[in-house]
């Protein structure tokens, strides 16, 4: 960097850790905005914890079939009858899952007492042996309206993603303006610095477009994680170089490190 640049270190002492505070304060807003953006798209898919479902559900949406339909439908399990097998997936494909579960008028055939004989041996928490599937647990109706019901997840509307945009973009390109520019001002390398800015751009960039691009094709969602994740990344490591600089003693003799 020339000499002759203005630059961080000539700047008074207190002005330089009063940078530093509101770039820390910037950081740890970002680390919220993190958290709130997990516990925003958590669960859409009625999955604990964040998925690609969620994502590709809140820019795509997803269709996602019941497990147990699938299941039936797959030929498991193979020790049950056919006139079973078909009451059972009547009853998943039907609008009265919940009602019909334990219906007393549907005898022999009501769902929970075809699961109870067919089912339990194998699926029960404390079930064990070489079949046993103690994950996923078929003894309560909790447990089977979990992966008894097909999910339809339905995108934020155009207008929606649009106003989110509005704000979002123009606030996060210029955070990284400014952070870029206070890391050229560093006694750090102006390549590496600029190699950064230029990546997390790229990425927010690629996380901006795919918001819309996701809309029509749902693998698209991976480039917003990864362009999310590129730009948030760089937006770090520059914001914790401009602290660093502020707060490390000046050498008289300027130099790049």
């Amino acid at each position: 960097m020339d000499d002759r640049m203005m630059k961080l270190g000539s700047m008074p002492y207190l002005f330089r850790i009063g940078i530093a505070f509101l770039v820390l304060t910037l950081l740890g807003g970002y680390v919220v905005s993190g958290l709130h953006l997990r516990w925003h798209y958590d669960n859409r898919d009625e999955v604990p914890g964040l998925t690609m479902n969620d994502i590709v559900g809140a820019y795509h949406g997803v269709q996602t079939p019941s497990p147990l339909i699938s299941a039936l439908e797959s030929g498991h399990p193979d020790t049950i009858e056919d006139f079973e097998r078909t009451a059972l997936l009547d009853w998943l494909k039907s609008d009265r899952v919940s009602q019909d579960y334990d219906n007393l008028d549907l005898g022999d055939e009501a769902p929970s007492e075809i699961i109870a004989v067919r089912c339990l041996d194998c699926h029960t928490r404390g079930a064990s042996g070489e079949d046993a599937y103690p994950t996923v647990p078929l003894e309560y109706w909790d447990d089977i309206q979990k992966i008894a019901v097909s999910k339809d997840i339905q995108p934020a509307g155009e207008e929606i993603v649009a106003t989110s945009q509005h704000v979002h973009a123009p606030m996060m390109a210029i955070v990284l303006i400014v952070l870029g520019l206070l890391g050229m001002m560093t006694r750090f390398r102006p390549g590496f610095i600029g190699l950064v800015v230029c990546v997390s751009g790229l990425g927010l960039l690629v996380d901006m477009a795919g918001w819309w691009i996701t809309r029509d094709v749902a693998g698209f969602a991976y480039a917003i994680v990864i362009g999310g994740g590129l730009y948030a990344i760089g937006t770090t490591v520059v914001g914790l170089i401009v602290v660093l600089d502020c707060v490390l003693p000046i050498r008289k003799k300027s130099g790049s490190v």
